[in-house]
């Protein structure tokens, strides 16, 4: 069968007029083909085929030494709810949730082929001259942008991501872009069943090094000020704001705001120190005052300073003019 662009296959008459399984198989005997895609914290990634609708999906389970947690089967069930009723262009579309005998609570969504904000930004970084071509910074921007535009309606619902990083920003190859991963999200009204934030429990227990090759640290680069001080009282939408910031600034600048050679280096730098913008850290970019003026006050420290609204900072983005590749030159 031939390949779309979307890495999904083709449509023809055999994967729409076969006839359904009799009997009609329940759970995650449904699907079949199962490859390994992602395993990390406590869930696990799979790609599979449905017998049912003939299309590739993903399904997400805990991990085989969680599957008896009863914290962790709640926690992922209420991912796969919030996800589900997060129903938004730059969401991922949820199809099923169950439970299955062996793999226990499951979720399936819709698999979108592409790659993360972060491969994006790490090739442009390194000058692969198609990415440098394929994403100037003016549609760098609009990639977080869009990926805003679902935090702003996730906030008017009542949930909070808490994890917001370019990992979680994936671009699909005809140009969609989703937020992905509400594991850690926080509903108003819901009890914190779990540390503020998993890496300030890893980080009780060994400060890790942040400067090995390769490595990528990830979220705690992207903790606010309130997160990294356990401030409960403090973390709502504003929290998902300064984390949008440091993006923003990350996007433009392509290195991290706040990066030390520790967790307990990085978090200091996120609580006490003031980046210079992201202008003065890639001057060859043209990023215009405007735009430092939106990241600067998005990455405030005190919440009161911030933008109040996703909507308010989305609506400064949209006054900021960036020169096209044509301009520069």
């Amino acid at each position: 069968m031939g390949r779309t662009a979307d890495g999904q296959g083709a449509i023809f008459l055999s994967s729409t007029d076969f006839k359904l399984p009799d009997p009609m198989p329940v759970g995650l005997a449904k699907y079949t083909g199962f490859r390994e895609m992602a395993s990390g914290g406590t869930g696990r990634l799979r790609s599979c085929y449905d017998q049912i609708t003939g299309r590739t999906i993903v399904v997400k389970t805990l991990q085989e030494r969680f599957l008896l947690d009863e914290t962790e089967s709640r926690r992922l069930l209420r991912e796969a709810r919030v996800t589900a009723q997060l129903q938004h262009p730059n969401t991922v579309p949820v199809y099923e949730i169950g439970r299955d005998p062996v793999d226990g609570i499951y979720f399936t969504m819709k698999r979108v082929s592409g790659e993360n904000l972060f491969q994006i930004l790490k090739r442009v970084a390194t000058q692969v001259p198609e990415a440098v071509a394929e994403f100037p910074i003016a549609r760098r921007v609009g990639i977080v942008a869009d990926a805003a535009q679902a935090l702003m309606y996730a906030h008017a619902r009542g949930v909070i991501h808490r994890d917001m990083k370019p990992e979680n920003i994936w671009v699909g190859n005809f140009g969609e872009v989703l937020l992905l991963d509400w594991g850690v999200a926080k509903v108003w009204g819901q009890p914190d069943d779990m540390p503020l934030h998993p890496t300030i429990a890893r980080q009780q227990e060994q400060v890790q090094e942040l400067t090995m090759v390769g490595d990528r640290p990830g979220t705690p680069l992207y903790m606010s000020p309130e997160q990294v001080n356990a401030n409960r009282a403090q973390v709502d939408e504003r929290s998902d704001i300064f984390s949008l910031g440091v993006v923003l600034y990350e996007t433009a600048a392509l290195r991290e705001p706040f990066r030390g050679r520790t967790i307990e280096e990085t978090f200091d730098y996120i609580i006490y120190d003031t980046p210079p913008p992201p202008s003065k850290k890639n001057p060859d970019e043209g990023i215009p005052p405007a735009f430092d003026d939106v990241v600067m006050k998005a990455i405030s420290k005190k919440p009161a300073d911030r933008f109040q609204t996703m909507r308010q900072l989305l609506e400064a983005l949209r006054d900021v003019e960036f020169a096209s590749p044509s301009q520069e030159a």
